[in-house]
């Protein structure tokens, strides 16, 4: 048995769980329950009432956080200690959205000063982009950004923008290329001219495979159009700590941004990272970002465990995950701009916590990392929710919705709204058998008939939500809502005592990659590898099944 498992917190929500009544019971014995379970902070209101707890529970599981020593872990992630052990680096993503003025450390040097440095370059970049300083090979300012990358690098810069698409400055259009798949960059070339495009390739070695190919074709497509090689530095930026390779590719060396060991992919939109996004929405909407981020931070480290939204959220999942044994988590997005912020969570929270080994390298005994997925609110009422609400598996599901809409036309925004909270009250209520036979009165059927129909009609209710509200979505609140889950999903793998921040599975995947693909371009069969291996590689060199 581990030391969680052992613990007598983690023995005691064991036995505590099988003693709470349904949640319709829970909200009839206590009329304040939305008021002494909800939580206001950082321009976000988080509502965890609908949830299978009562105070007992909530105190054993902030009992678990002290036995786990989660206020410890938390100070020394942001002190700045190498929390990442496999890789003995600090998590200072955190840096990158602190104050000017605050000192952070890493192996005894104040990273600050480069922070903000790198902060004053891509403001200045971003300012000669946007007033037609910056031009192109042919001497026409840049109407087309391209970003490429992949993973964090790539799907943080596009979720953000996506979501702060009211606050685009419309001098540049955005688009965003991570897939291999030539379909994916040579779509995005299509509707873009070489004289006025702009790449921001990000890779820290510039050598990650998908972003270099698409790099070099990009640089390709710029060449045919008639570039030279010396009209690339005007076309390409780079984040990268290869410096030497991106100026050999040819981009000047005063446009390439830094990359630091002590920011993971995932944490980096915040960094040069996120230079497509100050492109796109100017460098003061991505300071605001930032700023909520912040916000965010220093409630986090701060506020007690009983009011810190992060280590609520946190602890309610875990709780779903390893005393209920929910597999999945849904996010559910009641905003077009937010349609992509599923995507972003279950990148953050798979990649850190799909865990199968503590710190020490002990094989795990109990559950991590719920598969997260997710999508828009209204689009999935129609879709997956029957799952949720009448599926035999327990989803638990978070629900996220801006009380403002930046496009408030006739009665959209009170049906969104409408749809949001109906679903979280559906998903707790349930409707009883007597409840459907009750809505089949006065219908001509048999009373066979209406028991039947009934029994199909029946929902169990006691499906656990969360509920996040903000009064409007600007780049301050969505910086404090990123943080939020980034934060959330640190204190399951503290608790867990796994590592959040490395993720050898990905590695692994990727050596294998280039391994194969040598054996692609080869004129030989491939014979050496499994007989699965060997049949694909052979049927794809073929052209032919």
């Amino acid at each position: 048995m581990s030391f969680l498992t052992s613990t007598a917190s983690w023995q005691a929500l064991k036995q505590h769980k099988d003693t709470l009544p349904h949640m319709r019971q829970l909200f009839t014995e206590d009329a304040q329950r939305f008021e002494n379970m909800s939580l206001k902070s950082c321009d976000l209101l988080l509502d965890y009432s609908k949830n299978r707890l009562d105070d007992k529970a909530l105190s054993l599981l902030f009992k678990l956080a002290e036995e786990t020593q989660l206020s410890k872990k938390i100070t020394a992630m942001f002190s700045g200690e190498a929390i990442n052990t496999t890789e003995n680096r600090s998590v200072l993503h955190t840096a990158l959205r602190a104050k000017a003025d605050k000192q952070v450390f890493v192996d005894g040097v104040n990273v600050m000063p480069e922070v903000q440095q790198t902060l004053t370059k891509m403001k200045q970049f971003v300012e000669s982009v946007h007033s037609g300083e910056w031009k192109g090979y042919t001497g026409k300012s840049i109407t087309d950004i391209v970003s490429i990358g992949i993973g964090g690098s790539f799907l943080g810069p596009k979720i953000v923008s996506q979501a702060l698409r009211p606050y685009w400055n419309n001098k540049v259009n955005g688009h965003f290329v991570a897939n291999v798949d030539g379909t994916s960059i040579v779509e995005k070339l299509k509707v873009c001219d070489p004289e006025t495009t702009l790449f921001v390739m990000s890779s820290k070695s510039f050598s990650t495979q998908e972003t270099l190919t698409n790099t070099l074709t990009a640089k390709d497509w710029l060449l045919d159009a008639g570039a030279t090689q010396q009209d690339v530095a005007k076309h390409f930026v780079a984040i990268t700590s290869n410096v030497e390779q991106a100026t050999e590719f040819g981009i000047a060396e005063n446009n390439i941004f830094p990359m630091w060991d002590w920011v993971g992919g995932r944490y980096s939109l915040w960094s040069a990272i996120g230079l497509p996004i100050a492109l796109l929405t100017g460098f003061t909407a991505f300071k605001e970002l930032l700023a909520g981020a912040a916000e965010m931070d220093d409630h986090f480290a701060t506020a007690p465990l009983k009011q810190n939204m992060p280590a609520i959220m946190g602890l309610i999942s875990l709780w779903y995950s390893n005393f209920y044994q929910a597999q999945t988590q849904v996010v559910l997005s009641y905003d077009h701009y937010l349609r992509g912020i599923p995507a972003y969570i279950q990148q953050l929270d798979m990649e850190s916590n799909g865990k199968s080994v503590d710190l020490a390298g002990n094989e795990l005994d109990y559950t991590t990392g719920p598969v997260i997925w997710g999508g828009e609110g209204t689009n999935g009422q129609h879709a997956y929710h029957q799952l949720i609400h009448q599926g035999t598996a327990l989803i638990p599901a978070d629900f996220i919705m801006p009380l403002q809409s930046h496009n408030p036309i006739g009665v959209h925004h009170q049906q969104l709204a409408s749809n949001c909270f109906g679903q979280t009250q559906a998903l707790m209520q349930g409707r009883t058998y007597s409840e459907a036979l009750a809505e089949l009165d006065g219908k001509e059927l048999s009373d066979a008939q209406k028991d039947m129909i009934a029994k199909h009609k029946v929902m169990p209710g006691n499906r656990p939500s969360n509920t996040i509200l903000m009064d409007k979505l600007t780049p301050k609140t969505l910086g404090s809502l990123i943080s939020l889950y980034e934060h959330r999903t640190f204190v399951q793998g503290a608790v867990w005592d796994i590592n959040s921040f490395d993720q050898w599975g990905v590695e692994l995947g990727k050596a294998l990659g280039v391994d194969v693909l040598e054996r692609l371009e080869s004129q030989n069969n491939c014979t050496e590898l499994d007989a699965s291996s060997n049949a694909l590689i052979n049927l794809f060199k073929a052209g032919q099944i």
